[in-house]
């Protein structure tokens, strides 16, 4: 009887981490030419990051930008746990879920012809530490887009 309540009360104690979706910021997308800034938690990775912690280098484009942009898209549409919340010609916002508790991290390209380059930022909605997640998450992107040769 006492490990069917003990059941009890870790079931109900873990319904709340299973919903760990987090509000969406308001802090998405880009305004004067960059994403907002990620915050003092490492829990995010973005290539308008000046400071090492934070900072991950922009996807340095190999091909024309409109040869590349379509291929990003296909990727990130592959994603395992993710949907593309927001898809404009020069810009994405994909909502990526952790496979456990369904934790949501936001991931946002930004395609800058002109630069060359597709700038890019991935930040966790809730908590503190993501434990490398978002830089992993970009850094495995970066290999297939240059795997498709798309990227240097």
């Amino acid at each position: 009887m006492k490990s069917v309540a003990m059941a009890a009360v870790i079931v109900i104690s873990a319904i709340p981490l299973l919903s760990c979706a987090g509000k969406r910021t308001s802090k998405l997308g880009v305004s004067h030419g960059a994403f907002a800034p990620c915050p003092s938690s490492p829990n995010c990775v973005s290539s308008d990051s000046s400071d090492s912690g934070h900072q991950v280098s922009p996807f340095r484009l190999a091909v024309a930008p409109a040869e590349a942009w379509p291929v990003a898209l296909e990727l990130v549409s592959g994603i395992a746990r993710s949907h593309i919340a927001t898809e404009r010609s020069d810009y994405l916002h994909v909502e990526c879920r952790s496979f456990l508790f369904g934790f949501v991290d936001d991931l946002e390209l930004h395609l800058r012809p002109t630069e060359g380059i597709i700038a890019v930022r991935s930040a966790s909605r809730l908590g503190y530490s993501d434990f490398g997640v978002n830089r992993r998450r970009v850094e495995a992107l970066r290999a297939s887009l240059i795997e498709r040769g798309v990227v240097k």
